[in-house]
């Protein structure tokens, strides 16, 4: 699949000498939802801003389409659609003029019906003719997405999307989010709802000080750095882990009654027959018998961490 948004050697130094992007190299995949995961300062926003034109890079190139984000600005603009964190629109327009407004900024022809498809795919409609400042935040969240949707991008980027916004305004969020994948539109998307990245990403990619730590397709991300953990309810509390099942790193819960093994799923022995032959050996009985595996969430933590 070709790559519609590529990045090469880019990095960002603020006048302070903080350097907030280091040597990134990214390609995203042409109509693909793409999770940009990162802690809280780790350079997500400012490559975001760097991409679409807010923040000037220091060195590097970035190519959108085939288009150079320096020399072909004002195609590059015309192809992205961006949701920022902050919610920043005027509080005295209405919901339609504010989304009309956009879309005349970036030179496109008034086209009545394709606002009104917008407004309605994100249950805007009935607040068409409502200023800004009566809306709640999740409303004024979705008329951020209308207003990044108004010139028909090709790029989607979604910073934050559905912070501060109700569950069930969310599951609405993310539904719309995959119809537009399914009209051809990018997504690049960063969130701290992990369990959203999750679910909806085809491809993640991790930042930390300003660095990539890793671009992979989610589900053999997931499968090669993910773990199993193998639970056994026990039918008597033990009081100490014997110590011929020393060898399997077995984890006891608080009140004893719990024990855990870690094992990988990819390899063939993967040691779970011999343990459970052991705890028969050793006395251990237990009454249930069931697994676990890893979230993208917990892969995550243990990516910063390393």
């Amino acid at each position: 699949m070709s790559s519609i948004l590529s990045i090469k050697n880019l990095n960002k130094i603020y006048s302070g000498k903080f350097q907030a992007l280091k040597n990134i190299n990214l390609e995203i995949r042409r109509g693909e939802i793409f999770a940009l995961l990162g802690p809280n300062g780790a350079g997500k926003t400012t490559l975001i801003n760097t991409v679409c034109g807010i923040v000037n890079p220091t060195n590097g190139q970035i190519l959108v389409d085939g288009y150079d984000i320096i020399k072909d600005f004002r195609v590059t603009r015309s192809l992205i659609g961006l949701v920022p964190q902050e919610l920043a629109t005027d509080a005295f327009e209405t919901v339609w003029d504010t989304v009309t407004l956009s879309r005349g900024l970036f030179g496109k022809a008034p086209n009545k019906p394709y606002i009104e498809e917008i407004l309605k795919q994100l249950s805007l409609w009935d607040k068409k003719k409502n200023t800004i400042r009566t809306l709640s935040g999740g409303m004024k969240r979705r008329v951020m997405i209308a207003k990044a949707l108004s010139h028909e991008p090709k790029v989607l980027f979604l910073d934050e999307p559905t912070a501060g916004v109700d569950v069930n305004l969310r599951k609405d969020m993310w539904e719309h989010v995959g119809a537009l994948q399914k009209t051809g539109v990018t997504i690049i998307l960063t969130t701290h709802y992990l369990e959203e990245a999750q679910e909806m990403a085809d491809r993640v990619g991790v930042i930390n000080h300003g660095e990539i730590i890793i671009t992979e397709n989610k589900n053999d991300l997931m499968k090669k750095m993910g773990r199993k953990q193998l639970i056994l309810d026990l039918k008597n509390p033990l009081t100490e882990i014997p110590a011929k099942l020393s060898p399997w790193s077995l984890k006891l819960n608080t009140d004893r009654t719990q024990l855990t093994y870690m094992y990988d799923s990819a390899k063939e022995d993967n040691g779970i027959a011999k343990l459970l032959a052991e705890l028969s050996l050793s006395g251990v009985s237990y009454k249930d018998i069931h697994t676990k595996e890893d979230s993208l969430e917990e892969i995550f933590i243990e990516l910063v961490k390393k």
